[in-house]
């Protein structure tokens, strides 16, 4: 089955960390870049991290860089985002994301950054 399954979201307060996973199942997940994206309520969905199918290319939102790394296991199947020095405006669904036009997305986890 073709699908991209998200893990690792969760309550945590400002300033703190989280490590984000998606694991690749059904496909040449090597083959493909991927995206992490993210979306708060009222808000829309928005590019958070990108990363090309080797991992030597990556890009990040300004709202974020120096701050998240996005990474791979090509072995694995497997996508992280490592999430420093979290702020409660980080607080929102995160989506694991095979861009292109067979685009790929999945369920999403919560990340909640709160005192």
């Amino acid at each position: 089955q073709v699908q991209l399954v998200e893990s690792g979201g969760g309550l945590v307060q400002p300033g703190g960390s989280l490590r984000l996973s998606c694991a690749a199942s059904g496909f040449t997940f090597r083959s493909y870049a991927m995206s992490w994206y993210r979306q708060s309520p009222g808000k829309e969905r928005e590019l958070v991290a990108y990363i090309n199918s080797v991992g030597s290319i990556t890009n990040y939102a300004d709202s974020v860089k120096g701050r998240f790394t996005i990474s791979r296991d090509n072995a694995n199947n497997t996508m992280f985002l490592q999430m420093n020095s979290l702020k409660p405006e980080d607080t929102a669904v995160y989506y694991c994301n095979r861009p292109g036009r067979d685009t790929l997305w999945g369920q999403g986890t919560q990340v909640t950054v709160s005192s």
